[in-house]
């Protein structure tokens, strides 16, 4: 048993990795390399920004300008879809399940992942939290990179994006230091 304020600050993190590799393959005649795909996965609250932002960190990335990094991180809350009016009554209530797979545009994910894999320069809408809807005027730009990060609740859920990573790493932290 170790001390109580330093468990409740760690958690495992649990890896696997997919037999797809990434390849250089050719786009209009140029040679266009694969970026890695990781997916981060976990609870809510678990640490799955945190294990992105740190891994930026160790290689680098964290303090470069977002056109020049060769490692990005991109969050499933970015695919969050639009609500309908009575959906968003009932978020605005409380009572609309943003945890639940419906809840994110499937379509888009893997459209974007497949256009990150093939080295494309990506815009993602952002999701404004207060009005529960896209934001289509407010854009992430997401540039090729050697590396992408793709962090959220239920990234492992949906087959055709759990097979797009190249390595899969879950976050497992303890329930009572997530709800703290």
């Amino acid at each position: 048993m170790g001390d109580s304020s330093t468990d409740q600050q760690q958690s495992s993190t649990s890896t696997s990795t997919s037999t797809m590799k990434p390849t250089n393959g050719t786009e209009n005649g140029s040679s266009v390399k694969t970026p890695f795909l990781i997916g981060v996965a976990g609870g809510t609250a678990s640490g799955k920004s945190t294990v992105c932002k740190r891994i930026m960190e160790q290689l680098g990335q964290a303090d470069m300008d977002h056109t020049q990094r060769q490692v990005v991180s991109i969050s499933q809350d970015s695919f969050y879809r639009e609500l309908t009016s009575a959906e968003k009554v009932r978020a605005e209530k409380g009572q609309f399940n943003f945890d639940h797979p419906d809840a994110f545009n499937e379509e888009l994910m893997l459209k974007t992942l497949q256009d990150v894999l093939q080295g494309k320069k990506v815009e993602i809408n952002e999701y404004d939290y207060r009005t529960n809807s896209v934001c289509p005027d407010r854009k992430l730009t997401i540039y090729p990179a050697d590396v992408v990060l793709f962090e959220g609740i239920l990234v492992f859920y949906f087959p055709a994006i759990r097979d797009l990573f190249h390595m899969k790493l879950f976050v497992d932290t303890d329930s009572d230091t997530r709800l703290a």
